[in-house]
């Protein structure tokens, strides 16, 4: 450690201040990316804020669980979809510029740059400038990136109320007495949806029948009549 400590002496003072901005920024940010790429820290659920308004039992809180299928590919996901947080539309998908992601990242380029920047010219203020500019250019980068995702996350989620309407075959036999549930497989885009499902109809709808959705009640439960 001798090296270590003959290095850091022989720094200024403004150099060791940025020093231990920049590195603990640095490793910060770098865990992050690991977490990142190890799938930590991801939001699963998805919003949309579209209007829900006239569907029975979802009047203030819509919440649904159902197994998403890309007919591609066939791979499973759950999604979950709430609109009881109190908050506005509009407020969905405004980038936010102070974040934790983006304070590391000012930290971090605000370090370097200024380390950098001294290096060259031997004057302070021109570091901290040049750093306090290019901080702030990645701090807003990082605002718009994090925008960017959620407004293709949010584009991927699937609306309840989209459902209505739509078309399927039952998964699973749906008795005629109105209130025992089966499953359908119900289309919605290019996406095979799985849902619990009932009939008012008075008869039994077998696996295989194709039905149509009519309603949905609480409980997540898709009403449907036979095609």
């Amino acid at each position: 450690m001798e090296w270590f400590n003959n290095w850091w002496n022989g720094l200024e003072l403004f150099e060791q201040i940025m020093y231990c901005v920049a590195v603990p920024a640095t490793l910060i940010l770098l865990i992050q990316t690991i977490m990142i790429i190890l799938g930590f820290g991801h939001d699963g659920a998805g919003v949309n804020p579209s209007d829900t308004s006239g569907i029975e039992g979802l009047d203030g809180d819509v919440s649904f669980d159902g197994d998403i299928t890309d007919v591609g590919d066939a791979s499973d996901f759950d999604t979950d979809v709430h609109y009881n947080d109190g908050s506005s539309p509009g407020d969905i998908g405004t980038m936010n510029f102070f974040t934790v992601q983006g304070m590391i990242s000012f930290l971090c380029v605000f370090g370097w740059v200024g380390i950098a920047a001294y290096t060259m010219t031997r004057n302070a203020v021109i570091a901290v400038l040049l750093g306090l500019v290019l901080g702030l250019a990645a701090m807003y980068g990082v605002a718009k990136l994090l925008w960017a995702s959620k407004k293709l996350a949010q584009n991927g989620t699937l609306n309840v109320r989209n459902l209505l309407g739509a078309s399927g075959t039952v998964y699973l036999v749906i008795p005629g007495d109105g209130k025992s549930k089966g499953k359908v497989n119900i289309s919605s885009g290019e996406r095979l949806v799985e849902f619990d499902a009932i009939t008012d109809g008075g008869e039994a709808l077998p696996d295989g029948t194709p039905v149509r959705v009519i309603d949905i009640r609480a409980g997540n439960v898709l009403v449907v009549e036979k095609v």
